[in-house]
């Protein structure tokens, strides 16, 4: 057993140091793209929610649906009553259902940077909140 070392404290302390410096680089860009994704994912499912009510409105008699009335008649999963990829959904309905806004708001900053809302319209647009919306764009349109 003449001549066999393992490592010295120096030796694995400098990798342990290299390994931090990566994640210290890696873990923002990660988070970065996981809200990105979550974003995308909350504008979708909007667009969903809209084709929805529109098909609702067929079989109805046109009036606009909320998710459980959308989930029943089977024209939304129901998976949209709980958090979907970081965020919630609802829609807020005006008096006899004939105009609606459907919001997907994130949990956490950390899940989605901002909030959005559509109307029959079919325009997502970013909060009217200026703390979720970003600089300068509250309620403009998603591009």
């Amino acid at each position: 057993m003449v001549g066999k070392r393992g490592f010295s404290l120096l030796e694995v302390l400098i990798v342990v140091a290299i390994i931090l410096v990566i994640a210290m680089i890696a873990i923002p860009s990660l988070v970065k793209s996981r809200q990105a994704s979550h974003e995308a994912t909350a504008v979708a499912t909007l667009k969903t929610i809209s084709t929805a009510e529109i098909s609702y409105t067929t079989s109805s008699g046109g009036v606009f649906g909320t998710i459980p009335e959308l989930v029943s008649a089977g024209f939304l999963p129901s998976s949209l009553n709980s958090t979907i990829a970081g965020y919630n959904y609802n829609i807020e309905m005006a008096p006899g259902q004939r105009n609606y806004t459907a919001w997907a708001s994130a949990v956490t900053s950390s899940e989605g940077r901002y909030d959005y809302y559509t109307a029959p319209d079919w325009v997502i647009r970013f909060s009217t909140d200026s703390t979720r919306a970003p600089a300068g764009l509250v309620s403009k349109p998603v591009q």
